[in-house]
Formats: structure tokens, C-alpha cells, sequence
């Protein structure tokens, strides 16, 4: 969430920032209802000051003997109390509006962000690789057929569209991705391994932003009231909710595998075929917990992190600035990296890079102390995949397919998957 002050004090930029994003937030009702809280709890304050008066004076009067003053002072005295408890409930029923109202205000883009309504408004800041050819590709899904590693059929029996059963070397491929991206992030790049929870509780979804604003996004379970994680960053971001970290634990670099779970996949009515948007799917994720002067370094080599995987596939991608109107409610920067898939001809968003600022510190309540003795502050969060599986999957069968129908295997995935190939069954 955003400081107070500033959305007291700084309202025309959040306005801003809210147009920018083109979300439409409760700022005006916001700033309504704190300045009747403000006014309430200056009388409020009054009322408790002058009652703590009245009952010093009337127990003088019954030290001096003056019970009838003294019995009218203590009628006063209930008068003001029962003005009080009024005041009190209504001050807790203004709180907990003001909470509410809050959690609906996007964070604010930065200023380095660009200007843009849509994913049409993102500009592409470089590429990496050349592009393949497609001469010997197919789709990954008549890829997958051929290879018999994914069978789309019997996930959907068994669960319904959007959810996938790997099988034999598709299997063995999606394990080996996961072990080699977390070896390549705790090895090479000193990420610290987390196995979270896959249910979290709501706490833990409004820290992260995706309550209230996203819950019919989210898969529910009402008899106990937990949802299942749409990516790591959830659970892995709540570790340190409710904590001050010390100054030597800062920065923070964790890494999680995680299975996610996304009830809007192929809601738009896209790319809904094979792996492309699912219900379920696996992602290695990357948080980092910062100090606020450090962010936005800490957010380029974040990006380089990820890269840093795609790299060693010997993918072609291209990393893209997001516009404002094209990113999430909770970061106020965002780089994607997509990868091309050259069976179906496009560019696969891939990895979200995102800084977070204090957006989610605060409503997480996340601060850590700069110096041994210094007063807490909130840390800076950021995330990115690094990265998701099923669309690396996509694009390294499309790229990887031979002219004999076999699929080539990253020599960094060799040792994972015991073989160089993956062969068509005989």
C-alpha cells in the first residue's frame, strides 16, 4: 500500500499515477473518510483528556467532602464516557473503511516507467540470440504427440481443460528444468532455496496485492478459507510478514519451486492450446527483500538472473520495458522476458522482472533496521520467474526439434535428463 502521507499530501501525483496505470481506485472516499477520522479522533482525544480531568476532580471532591458536587461531576463524567464509547466505535468503524478502501489503491508506476495503455504501448529494449529457423519445427503440441511425452486428453478427464499430464521424457524434461534453474540460481547466483507452502491464507494474499482486488481470480478453499498460490512469491514474500529483519540480513535472495494455480487461464480466449496458458503449471521464482537506495540495481540484476537461464538453453528472447497501463496493481516497474517459440511463431512472455518498492513491505509489514540501532524502515521486495516452465518447455521442444522428428537436449540439460535426445517411440 502507499504511505499516508503521501496520499495526503502528494494526492495529484497518485491521481496520476492511478491514470497512468488506468486503474480506478477509491482515492476521493479515501481522502473523504480520513479527514472525518481525523476530526473524530481529535475529539475523541479531547473527550479523553477531559474525561481523565473530571474523575482526578471528583475524587478531590469526595476528599473534601462535597458529595453532592461530587455525584453531579460523576453524572457528567458517565455522560462523557457513553460520548466517548460512541466515538470509540465509530472511530474503529472509520479505521477498518480506511483499511479496506487502501488495499484498492494501486502502487504508483516509476517515473522511469513509459507512458501506454496497452501490451501494444511495450517497447522491446533488446534481444538476445538469433531467431531459429522453423523449417523442421511444428507446434509443441504436435511435437509432444509425436514424442508421446504430454497427453492433453487424459488431463483434461481427469481434471478438466487447462491441466496437462507429463509422461515418460516429458516428465523427466520438466524435472530436469526445474533442478537445473534452482541449481543455476543457489550455485551461480547465491539465492537461498525455499519450498513454501501451495495454500496460503488471506493475510498473506492482501501483503502480496492480490486480495482484495483479484480474489475471483484465485482458486478458494471456503472450509478453511486458504487459496492456492498462483505463483511462489506469495508465500515466499510472507516469510518475513509481521518481522523486522536485522541490517547484516539485508539484502535477502530467495529461490522456490512451486506447482501455481490460475483460475483466469485462457479466460481471454487466446492462446489456449498446449502449454501456453494452463490452469496448473510449475515455476522457479526469485524474491529479493532490499534495502529502498539499492532497488533498482538489485531490480537489473534480477533481470540478468533470469536471462541468465535462457541463455544457457540457447533460446532467442527479447527483454520488453512494460507501459504503465500494461502492468500490475502492486509493481512499480516491470521488465518482461519473452521467448520465442518458433512452432507457433511468437514471442512467450516467459518472466515478469518486477520491483515492488514498499508497496508490499507495507502491507505486509516488512521493515528491517539500516543500522544496528536504527529505527526500522520498510524494506524494498521485487520478484521474477526465473523462469516458468511450461512455455520453456514450448519453446525448447519448437526450437530443438530435429528434421528426423527427434528433439535436441541443451547441453546443460544433458546431465539432468541422462540423454542428448528425445526420441519419437518406436
Amino acid at each position: 500500500m502507499i504511505d499516508r502521507k503521501t496520499l495526503r499530501t502528494e494526492t495529484e501525483r497518485v491521481r496520476a499515477g492511478m491514470v497512468r496505470k488506468g486503474i480506478d481506485a477509491p482515492l476521493d472516499e479515501w481522502l473523504s473518510l480520513d479527514e472525518e477520522w481525523r476530526l473524530l479522533t481529535t475529539s475523541l482525544q479531547e473527550k479523553e483528556a477531559a474525561s481523565n480531568r473530571m474523575s482526578q476532580e471528583i475524587g478531590a471532591l469526595f476528599a473534601q467532602g462535597k458529595k453532592d458536587e461530587a455525584a453531579a461531576a460523576r453524572e457528567q463524567a458517565g455522560s462523557l464516557k457513553a460520548e466517548i464509547a460512541e466515538l470509540t466505535d465509530k472511530d474503529r468503524e472509520l479505521r477498518e473503511r480506511l483499511d479496506e478502501l487502501e488495499l484498492q489503491i494501486p502502487n504508483l508506476p516509476h517515473s522511469s516507467v513509459i507512458d501506454g495503455t496497452s501490451s501494444d504501448d511495450n517497447v522491446e529494449i533488446r534481444a538476445w540470440g538469433e531467431k531459429p529457423a522453423a523449417e523442421n519445427t511444428k507446434p509443441h503440441w504436435d511435437i509432444a504427440e509425436e514424442l508421446s511425452i504430454l497427453d492433453f486428453a487424459r488431463g483434461a478427464k481427469i481434471a478438466g481443460s487447462g491441466f496437462i499430464v507429463f509422461k515418460g521424457m516429458g516428465a523427466r524434461l520438466q524435472r530436469a528444468l526445474i533442478s537445473y534453474m534452482l541449481d543455476k540460481h543457489i550455485k551461480d547466483h547465491g539465492y537461498t532455496e525455499i519450498y513454501p507452502p501451495y495454500l496460503v491464507n488471506r493475510e498473506s494474499l492482501i501483503g502480496t496485492g492480490q486480495l482484495p482486488k483479484f480474489e475471483l481470480d484465485q482458486y478458494h478453499m471456503e472450509r478453511d478459507d486458504l487459496f492456492l498460490i498462483a505463483t511462489a512469491e506469495i508465500p515466499v514474500t510472507n516469510l518475513h510478514r509481521d518481522e523486522i529483519l536485522d541490517y547484516f540480513e539485508v539484502p535477502k535472495n530467495y529461490v522456490a519451486f512451486s506447482g501455481c494455480f490460475r483460475r483466469e487461464a485462457g479466460a481471454a480466449g487466446k492462446d489456449t492450446r498446449g502449454l501456453l496458458r494452463v490452469h496448473q503449471f510449475d515455476k522457479v521464482e526469485m524474491v529479493k527483500f532490499v534495502a529502498p537506495e539499492n532497488s533498482y540495481a538489485e531490480l537489473e540484476t534480477l533481470r540478468e538472473n533470469a536471462e541468465a537461464v535462457l541463455q544457457e538453453l540457447g533460446l532467442h528472447y527479447r527483454v520488453v520495458d512494460i507501459c504503465a497501463g500494461d502492468m500490475s496493481f502492486s509493481n512499480a516497474k516491470q521488465y518482461d522476458l519473452e521467448v520465442w517459440a518458433p512452432g507457433v511463431g511468437q514471442y512467450l512472455e516467459i518472466s515478469s522482472v518486477s520491483n515492488f518498492e514498499d508497496f508490499q513491505a507495507r502491507r505486509a509489514n516488512i521493515r528491517y533496521r539500516p543500522e544496528a540501532s536504527a529505527k526500522p524502515q520498510f524494506v524494498h521486495t521485487l520478484n521474477a520467474s526465473g523462469v516458468a516452465c511450461p512455455r520453456l518447455m514450448a519453446a525448447l521442444l519448437e526450437t530443438y526439434r530435429q528434421e528426423d522428428g527427434t528433439v535436441a537436449v541443451p547441453e546443460v540439460l544433458q546431465s539432468y535428463m541422462g540423454t542428448d535426445l528425445i526420441i519419437p517411440p518406436q
